[in-house]
């Protein structure tokens, strides 16, 4: 062989080349909302310096809004770059059992084998969480954990987390990982710098009692306990010499689970997340307002390493030569496991539309959060007779076919301006959005749930589906 050739290979041989790559590190937390300083919340002024250096070390933007706000759908979307409800991965707590497996369109990879492929070692330390089957060694190169198989199924994973992080990959091999972190449903007993609930000021959709306040405080601590967590991580990577060349993504899947009217909710609250990336390459002390889809961060996660964009991603690239700012985010609701709703909601500028498909269930209708004490406490008031006018209309009050609120005027969203003669135009503005998304990613929210996914979800959950698509389950039990 020709002398020169053989240098050539050999200078750009994978080796050489992934010693210029990036390590790129999601940090992804569970339903976290952006409750500090940096996104408006004084409350926690000073209380997340780890997350404030974060932001000054990179970029923060302020208006992120996730796929789903719920963490399974929500999560199928973001490992993939395409909306869950393209997929049919929609429903939280898909593929759960044999009868219920959803696979993956063919064509369609995750982000995980993406960067196999193209040299990459992978971990995930944490939960995945994805509505479809999958073989974990498929998308992680690193992992302590055995697959433990959907019955009846050669692929599948569910109910273990991965263990494994960057101290167990090949030092030669860049890496994209990702540490999942507990966000809002960290547990604060030990942690002493909490929030006096006295001083919470809840939402008009609230009764101002101890409670709600309570709830309220309580995530605000699960910020506060959350960047300890981050600074753990990065003084890690730090001692292990890998912080320099790292780029990191800060990020949840959803909003805060202390709210009724947050996570696996459409309003502001349970699709707006934080997001900060910081890393070599990255500009600092940068904050950025426009609208962005939590689509992106995939995106932007593979082009970062210089993986070709497939070209069925719904995200882009935010620092692509091509990036153009979106007017608008869309994000969608469906089944949540054993409470069967669909929303979809479009968030602009100024406002936020939704449109609810399922007018006959009212928001507050049997769903997991029935054994805590705010939803009892609701219920209570509800049925004295004692709630108030906003909290019975926000919880208990026939559902409207549309909303749209002025989220400047109106950010807690309880003046809905959908019949509002005056905003005429914007509805319909809205309205042909929502349905210009519906047709162009097919939307398989239309179609209803299977026969079989809908047993398997009775099977799972029994008595607590009280929605009547589950009646004909019942029925045969009677039988």
């Amino acid at each position: 062989m020709n002398p020169l050739l053989v240098c050539l290979i050999a200078l750009f041989s994978f080796p050489a080349l992934a010693a210029n790559k990036p390590n790129i590190l999601w940090i992804f937390c569970e339903d976290l909302s952006p409750w500090m300083e940096s996104y408006g919340f004084p409350v926690n002024a000073g209380k997340t310096p780890t997350l404030d250096k974060l932001s000054k070390n990179g970029i923060r933007f302020s208006r992120c809004y996730v796929p789903a706000p719920v963490c399974s759908a929500c999560r199928s979307a973001m490992i993939t770059g395409v909306y869950q409800t393209t997929t049919g991965t929609h429903q939280h707590r898909s593929s759960r059992s044999p009868e219920a497996a959803i696979q993956l369109p063919t064509g369609i990879k995750t982000l995980p084998q993406l960067f196999i492929e193209n040299g990459y070692s992978t971990f995930n330390k944490g939960k995945d969480d994805y509505n479809f089957i999958y073989d974990r060694k498929e998308h992680y190169t690193a992992d302590t954990q055995k697959p433990t198989p959907t019955p009846g199924q050669k692929k599948g994973f569910y109910g273990k987390r991965g263990k494994a992080d960057w101290t167990t990959l090949p030092k030669e091999k860049p890496w994209f990982g990702q540490i999942q972190l507990g966000g809002g449903k960290t547990n604060t007993r030990k942690f002493t710098d909490k929030v006096d609930p006295a001083t919470m000021k809840v939402p008009p959709y609230f009764p101002n009692e101890e409670i709600f306040r309570q709830e309220w405080a309580h995530h605000y601590d699960t910020v506060r306990v959350t960047d300890g967590h981050v600074k753990n991580i990065l003084n890690r990577l730090e001692t292990d010499g890998l912080l320099k060349n790292t780029i990191v993504f800060f990020f949840s899947d959803h909003g805060n689970n202390h709210s009724l009217r947050h996570k696996q909710f459409c309003y502001e609250g349970g699709v707006h997340v934080p997001l900060i990336i910081s890393g070599p390459g990255i500009e600092k002390n940068t904050t950025r307002n426009e609208l962005i889809s939590g689509l992106d961060i995939s995106a932007t996660t593979l082009a970062l390493a210089g993986i070709e964009l497939p070209d069925y991603l719904h995200g882009q690239n935010l620092f692509g030569d091509n990036y153009k700012a979106r007017d608008h985010v869309v994000s969608a609701r469906d089944r949540c496991d054993y409470t069967i709703d669909r929303i979809r909601t479009v968030r602009t500028e100024k406002f936020r539309y939704l449109r609810n498909f399922m007018t006959d269930r009212i928001l507050l209708q049997a769903q997991y959060r029935d054994g805590q004490a705010q939803t009892k406490r609701l219920r209570e008031l509800h049925t004295k007779g004692e709630l108030g006018k906003i909290p019975t209309w926000a919880f208990f009050g026939k559902r409207p076919s549309e909303e749209l609120y002025d989220l400047k005027k109106d950010p807690h969203q309880i003046d809905n301006l959908a019949n509002n003669p005056d905003f005429t135009d914007e509805l319909k503005r809205h309205r042909n959005l929502l349905n210009k998304w519906i047709k162009e990613t097919g939307d398989k929210g239309e179609q209803p749930e299977s026969h079989e996914h809908l047993r398997a979800i009775y099977k799972r959950w029994g008595s607590k589906c009280v929605n009547p698509e589950f009646d004909i389950f019942k029925k045969e039990e009677a039988k």
